[in-house]
Order: C-alpha cells, then structure tokens, then sequence
C-alpha cells in the first residue's frame, strides 16, 4: 500500500476540489441567489457570507489541486463544510418529509469533513508543490 500513498493522496485531493470547485465557481455566477439562500436560514450579511463562500470553495480548492498550502486549505474546507452542514442542512429542525434528504446531506458532509481531515493530518503527498518547497 506504500507504493499507492502518494498516487492516493492526489486523487483524494483531486476529489474533493471536483466537490468544491465547480460550486464555488457557481456560486460567482450565482451571486444573487447565493446571497439570498444564506439570507434564507437567518445569517447576517448574507452577500459577506456569499462572498466567503466563494474565495473558500474556489481558493481551497485551487490549492487542493496544485498541493501548495495543502494542510491549511483542507482544514479550512473542513471548518467551512462543518459550519454550513448545521445551518443549511439542519435536518432536526425541519419537517419530517425533508428529514430523510436534510439528513443524507448533513452526514454526506460530515464524511467529507473526515476525508479533509485526513488530508490536513497526512498533507499532500510528493505529488505537490508542498513536497517541491519541502513541505
């Protein structure tokens, strides 16, 4: 297993950016809707927030992708996706036919915050600019 480490810990870092990219990416073309869905659940100044969701999802991603600052990026990931799971995906509060849906997605992300945590514990592999600056 050794031997797939450094391929493994590029494709988990690759993965999640597929996750985190393309969203942030439709977050900039989105703006309005984006801002107006955080307004939505309550939270305060919801272009802010919008527009923290955007340089998170799409700078933590990029970093992902090309390995450089990996364990802070995916840690910030980590944070981010944990926070945003109990405001946008707070199944307990909900009906019971949004249960179910709400509650799938609550604990997807939970996952997904495992798997940036393992990245932030392990780092990101020689296959990165954190090996190139001896990282």
């Amino acid at each position: 297993m050794t031997a797939l480490q450094n391929p493994l810990a590029l494709l988990a870092r690759l993965l999640m950016a597929l996750l985190f990219l393309p969203a942030g990416i439709s977050k900039i073309g989105g703006f309005a809707g984006t801002a107006g869905y955080i307004g939505s659940v309550g939270l305060p100044m919801p272009e802010v927030g919008a527009a923290i969701a955007i340089l998170v999802e799409v700078g933590a991603s990029i970093l992902l992708i090309i390995g450089l600052f990996t364990r802070p990026a995916a840690l910030v990931l980590a944070i981010f996706t944990l926070v945003a799971s109990f405001f946008f995906h707070a199944f307990w509060s909900m009906p019971a036919e949004a249960q179910m849906m709400q509650s799938l997605m609550f604990y997807k992300n939970i996952a997904i915050v495992g798997g940036l945590l393992a990245i932030a514990a392990h780092g990101a592999g020689a296959f990165s600019m954190d090996a190139k600056r001896g990282n």
